[in-house]
């Protein structure tokens, strides 16, 4: 028996810690990953913050309120007598009966499927498939047998032992409502544009309705609650094995011992943590580099392409102009009939077949083509910047603080500058068009 109360305690003490350091973690991740914008997303770990919208929203079952998920659940009250055997004191064997009570899930449902977070600058696809949901309570009403909701919204058929009393709640994200997303970025597969969705390699995918200080708060307060409780376990058990001792050395030298014990293992786990956060954050500091030359790259590659459209365009339709012009003028002189210019008519003939020959003349779409993507790439550009400030900030406050920054040298981290543009200066692309 002994042996498995201290099996259960080291269990015990081993998920404490590791839900201490788990929070820790997760706090730590969300402090260092920047916040992203829906048209400045790359492959990778993002975190995006927006509103939920659909173009077929979904009607949630209780509420009726449209959403973009939700999950229902109906649970029915029981309550039995049961009559258990025991033996007192004296080792004689007597009875007694106590009342057991629970809930148990009668009925549950849900609705789900791929939706939009959208912010000031765009929208983004998110798949919500096997997502960590945080969703917000939109329904929750425990009612009797007589209330229309009971049998309306719940089974017809009650449980053993029932109650009578059933308690309906939901959870949803409704539509256009504000929204936290941390996951995984990848390339659709029906057209070219970044999603949201799940990822075996991921460390997170979450969507949350509640704001990123909230969950940052949180693991905060998990990791010292759940750490501090691991290490007074031993120190009460210590308390508990020496409460007959009369050496001092043994009443406090045993549960200062155990606790040290636990708090020497916590601190290793710490130590470990930040170390790999640390080195996560310096190879998020060379993707944000990558993510500046890849955008500038997409400038040079791009812009010159849609140049040579476009003057292709005008050479077309310069050809055309003057074609239909020219022939407009031999159109007098054709024939005459009657005393009747009839002479279109040859003209209209090749008229006829130049447009055949010819596509629509749209010079004016591809000029305001052009005009968007240059503003979309620098955009592109600019968001590819800030989020190489942002990364850099926080990489360079970890850096300082104590006691991070003795990590920090072991981890071989130095100060980065915030970009600078003539730090990272490259040729421009001018846009000159073909007189």
């Amino acid at each position: 028996m002994p042996i498995l109360i201290a099996v259960a305690v080291v269990v015990l003490l081993a998920l404490l810690l590791g839900g201490s350091l788990s929070a820790l973690k997760r706090r730590r991740l969300l402090e260092d990953l920047p916040t992203s914008k829906t048209v400045g997303v790359f492959i990778g770990l993002v975190e995006l913050r927006g509103t939920a919208e659909s173009e077929n929203p979904h009607r949630s079952y209780l509420a009726e309120q449209r959403c973009v998920w939700y999950s229902w659940t109906v649970q029915e009250q029981w309550s039995r007598t049961v009559t258990e055997t025991y033996h007192d004191k004296d080792g004689k064997p007597q009875t007694r009966t106590r009342t057991e009570t629970g809930w148990t899930t009668v009925a549950s449902g849900g609705d789900t499927a791929p939706f939009y977070l959208q912010d000031e600058l765009g929208i983004i696809r998110i798949d919500p498939t096997r997502a960590e949901i945080h969703a917000t309570n939109i329904f929750d009403e425990t009612v009797m047998p007589w209330n229309p909701l009971y049998f309306a919204k719940g089974p017809l058929l009650g449980i053993p032992h029932s109650t009578g009393r059933r308690c309906f709640s939901e959870q949803a994200i409704a539509l256009h409502q504000p929204i936290y997303v941390v996951g995984q970025s990848r390339e659709r597969t029906d057209c070219v544009a970044a999603e949201i969705a799940h990822h075996v390699d991921a460390p997170m995918f979450m969507i949350s309705t509640s704001t990123e200080e909230s969950h940052r708060s949180c693991g905060l307060w998990k990791f010292w609650s759940l750490g501090i409780f691991a290490v007074f376990i031993p120190i009460g058990i210590g308390i508990a094995l020496v409460n007959n001792e009369t050496d001092p050395l043994l009443t406090v030298g045993v549960p200062a011992a155990m606790g040290g014990g636990v708090f020497a293992v916590w601190g290793i786990g710490w130590f470990w943590t930040v170390y790999n956060s640390l080195i996560g954050l310096k190879n998020r500091v060379k993707l944000a580099t990558a993510n500046i030359d890849v955008e500038l790259k997409r400038r040079v590659d791009l812009i010159p392409q849609l140049l040579r459209v476009i003057e292709g365009m005008q050479q077309h339709e310069r050809h055309v102009h003057e074609t239909v012009a020219l022939l407009r003028g031999q159109a007098p002189i054709d024939s005459v009939d009657d005393g009747e210019i009839h002479g279109t008519k040859g003209c209209t003939k090749r008229l006829v077949a130049l447009a055949e020959k010819y596509p629509e003349l749209k010079s004016n779409d591809v000029f305001l083509k052009l005009h968007k993507n240059l503003a979309e790439t620098e955009q592109r550009i600019a968001l590819a910047r800030n989020y190489y400030n942002d990364v850099i900030e926080t990489h360079n406050n970890r850096r300082e603080r104590f006691p991070e920054n003795v990590i920090a040298m072991l981890a071989g981290m130095k100060s980065i500058p915030l970009f600078q543009a003539e730090d990272f200066e490259r040729n421009n692309v001018q846009a000159r068009l073909a007189e």
